[in-house]
């Protein structure tokens, strides 16, 4: 089973451009999946909320659907989000739209997934 973890970037532009990251997922993966969210990560969410606009719009709209389908949550250390994501590439595959973290992931050679097109997810 692969484990996925999804960066606040990658949710929030899943959102923007209406994609269903779990069916692009299972569609990508072809076979079963499980998402965890950072807590990093939701707290990243609510900063983006609380700035407002349509980012905060797409950020309040992902963390609801966190919420309905009810994503284990993993705790972590002190630190900065992207270091412990690239940290757990090893057993993760590390779901993002950062170009800095894309690059980092390159370097260290592991699988990563980004939206291309705005309309569908690519394992690279």
């Amino acid at each position: 089973m692969k484990k996925v973890l999804p960066d606040t970037s990658f949710l929030v532009s899943c959102v923007e451009f209406k994609i269903d990251w779990e069916k692009e997922l299972s569609r990508l993966l072809d076979e079963r999946f499980q998402i965890k969210i950072l807590d990093k990560v939701m707290k990243e969410i609510d900063v983006v909320m609380e700035k407002g606009g349509k980012q905060g719009r797409y950020a309040k709209l992902a963390k609801e659907i966190i919420k309905k389908r009810k994503y284990k949550t993993k705790k972590t250390t002190s630190g900065h989000t992207d270091d412990i994501l690239l940290g757990l590439a090893d057993e993760y595959l590390i779901a993002t739209q950062d170009t800095g973290l894309r690059k980092r992931i390159k370097e260290g050679e592991k699988h990563h997934i980004v939206i291309r097109q705005k309309k569908y997810l690519k394992l690279y």
